[in-house]
C-alpha cells in the first residue's frame, strides 16, 4: 500500500523507538523529552482541559441554550397568537356586542318575581282553553341559580290526545320560557289521556335577591 502523502506510512513507523522515547523520562525537565512524549502529554492536557471546561462551564451553557431556544419558540407562538387576536379585535368586539344583544333578548323572556303569578295563570288558562281538566297544578319552591331562579310546577291534566298536544304547543309558544319535562301519558278508563309532567319556568333575580346571594357567597358568611 502506498502512502497518501498526508499521513505517514504505518509500516515505516519505528514502534521500538517510540517505546524507547517514553522510557526514563525526567518529570522535572520535560523540555528535554523526545517529541512523541511531549505531543502525547500535550494531547492529554488538551483533552483534560476540554473535559473540565465541558463539565464545569460548557455543559451549563449548552443546557441554558436549549432552555432559551425553547423559551424563544414559546414566545414566538404567543406573539403569533396575540397578533391574530389583535388582527381580529374588531371582529371579537362585534361578536361580543352580538352576544350581549342575544343575552339581553333571552333575559327579557324571563319574568321577574312580580310577574310570576301572571305567568302561572297563563299556563293554567292555556290548558283550560283547550278543554283540559287539571287534576294537579302545584308550583314548587324556587331553585336559585347564578342570576335566575327555576320554578318547578307539578302538572296532571286529562284530555284527548289532540288537545294535550295543542296544550304543549301553546306552552312552547309562550313569550316566557316554559319547558315540559318528565312527560308521562296514561290512558284513562273513559278513553281520555292523563298527562303527568313537571313544567319548569324561569325568572331573573331582582337586585335585592342578587345582593342577598352575593352576601351569602362571601367567605365567612353565616349559613
Amino acid at each position: 500500500m502506498k502512502s497518501t502523502g498526508l499521513l505517514p506510512d504505518v509500516r515505516k513507523i519505528d514502534f521500538q523507538r517510540l517505546q524507547q522515547d517514553f522510557k526514563n523520562l525526567d518529570p522535572n525537565d520535560p523540555g528535554v523529552w523526545p517529541l512523541a512524549p511531549r505531543i502525547a502529554v500535550f494531547v492529554g492536557l488538551l483533552a483534560v482541559t476540554l473535559a473540565a471546561a465541558w463539565w464545569f462551564d460548557w455543559q451549563v451553557q449548552a443546557e441554558t441554550l436549549v432552555q432559551r431556544e425553547a423559551e424563544e419558540q414559546q414566545l414566538r407562538q404567543e406573539w403569533v397568537s396575540k397578533k391574530r387576536q389583535a388582527v381580529n379585535l374588531e371582529e371579537h368586539k362585534r361578536q361580543l356586542v352580538e352576544i350581549d344583544r342575544q343575552f339581553g333578548a333571552l333575559l327579557k323572556q324571563l319574568p321577574n318575581r312580580a310577574e310570576m303569578d301572571s305567568l302561572l295563570s297563563d299556563i293554567n288558562q292555556a290548558g283550560l282553553g283547550r278543554g283540559l281538566q287539571f287534576e294537579l297544578f302545584k308550583p314548587g319552591a324556587d331553585q336559585v341559580k347564578d342570576f335566575y331562579a327555576e320554578m318547578p310546577i307539578e302538572i296532571r291534566i286529562t284530555g284527548s290526545y289532540h288537545d294535550l298536544g295543542e296544550f304543549a304547543s301553546d306552552v312552547a309558544r309562550m313569550p316566557r320560557i316554559v319547558t315540559l319535562n318528565n312527560v308521562v301519558l296514561e290512558s284513562g278508563t273513559d278513553g281520555r289521556l292523563r298527562l303527568n309532567s313537571r313544567a319548569v319556568t324561569y325568572r331573573y333575580l331582582d337586585e335585592e335577591e342578587l345582593a342577598q346571594k352575593r352576601q351569602a357567597s362571601k367567605p365567612g358568611a353565616k349559613k
